[in-house]
């Protein structure tokens, strides 16, 4: 097995939440920085990458604003993301993450991120922001800087 993706080898869906992104970008702190891009490395190789679009304009507003990183430098990582499954923010996802937010009392952001793995049949959602250990609709957060997977 190569990498993970064989034929009739089953992989893991995981979603990935901003977070990630962002630290790999972090030079303030080059630990989590390594992490991070050795995180996103495994997730590639073994497992199904999947974010929604919701990640992808979290990660530019942050990286260009907060981090002062060149929008056309970010613009080329987002040109990557092409290789993993985006899942749109359309209004059914949206409803569903209303839901998501009353019935498990999470934030309407993190509502949005549990919709979306759901909507991709996730069995993980990797973050640092979300509570470790939790699991909504059958999705197990798990934080991939404190937990080896």
């Amino acid at each position: 097995m190569k990498n993970g993706r064989e034929k009739n080898c089953i992989v893991s869906k995981i979603f990935i939440d901003t977070n990630i992104f962002v630290y790999t970008l972090d030079q303030k702190n080059p630990q989590k920085q390594e992490q991070a891009r050795t995180i996103l490395r495994k997730i590639i190789a073994k497992h199904q990458p999947v974010i929604s679009t919701q990640v992808v304009k979290e990660f530019y507003v942050i990286a260009t604003k907060k981090m002062n990183a060149n929008p056309i430098i970010v613009k080329n990582i987002i040109h990557n993301y092409k290789n993993m499954e985006i899942i749109a923010n359309d209004l059914l996802l949206i409803e569903e993450a209303i839901d998501i937010s009353v019935i498990s009392q999470v934030s309407f952001w993190d509502s949005l991120i549990i919709a979306a793995a759901s909507k991709a049949k996730c069995e993980y959602i990797f973050s640092e922001d979300l509570n470790a250990g939790q699991n909504y609709r059958g999705i197990l957060l798990q934080n991939p800087f404190e937990e080896d997977f």
